[in-house]
Order: structure tokens, then C-alpha cells, then sequence
């Protein structure tokens, strides 16, 4: 919560709803390996699809919880890729990079303006 209304909801002497105790889902096991930083932190790219960044989070649903995976344009910082699912095996994480190349290959390199003009007519 942003400090702003924190302090506006204390002189209100309002507070937020708690649900619960908070779960702890990443427990890293001591001999966890780190895979190496490609990138060296730097988060910046010249051109689209020159460097694309990947995350997930999981969403609680009533039903259990769901995976979103996401890949993401460092250059347009669009969401290039993404997939639900409700595992979370390694099958997620490789059809959320295939969406994007998926899409490079079968996209004009002009962004997709000659499919606009069959659209159109």
C-alpha cells in the first residue's frame, strides 16, 4: 500500500481487511543453483525482440491457485507471451516462449500493416 493513503487511512483510523496468515510459497532448498545473469541487470534494449524478460506469479482462486506466466519486450515493455495454467511444471514455462515466436514467424516484419489492408477492404 502506497504511503499516501496509508497515512490518510491511520487519520481516518481506518484499516485494511487482513485474511489470514500469510503463505511463504518459495522455499529455496541451501544447495539451490542460481543460473547466471545473462543480461548483467541491464534491462534496456535497442529494438524489439532483442532482449524479452520472463516472470510468473500465482493467483489464489477459491478453487486453488492458478499460474500466469509471463514473457515480457524489454524495448516496447509489452507482454509479448503469456500462459494460465493450474501446475506449475516446465510445460507452462515453454508455452509461454512459444506464443512469442509463434508470432515472429508467422507476423510481417512491418508489424502486421499488411494483414490491416485485407481488413480493411
Amino acid at each position: 500500500m502506497a504511503a499516501p493513503l496509508r497515512r490518510l487511512m491511520r487519520e481516518l483510523g481506518l484499516q485494511g481487511l487482513v485474511r489470514g496468515k500469510t503463505t511463504r510459497t518459495t522455499q529455496p532448498g541451501p544447495d539451490t543453483h542460481r543460473p547466471d545473469d545473462l543480461v548483467a541487470r541491464d534491462f534496456h534494449a535497442p529494438a524489439p525482440n532483442r532482449l524479452w524478460v520472463a516472470d510468473l506469479t500465482y493467483i489464489r482462486t477459491w478453487r486453488g491457485w492458478v499460474y500466469a506466466a509471463f514473457v515480457i519486450d524489454v524495448h516496447s515493455r509489452r507482454v509479448v507471451g503469456w500462459q494460465l495454467a493450474t501446475h506449475l511444471r516446465t510445460d507452462l514455462a515453454l508455452d509461454t516462449l512459444e506464443m512469442p515466436l509463434w508470432h515472429r514467424r508467422h507476423n510481417p516484419a512491418d508489424g502486421g500493416s499488411g494483414r490491416e489492408g485485407r481488413l480493411t477492404e
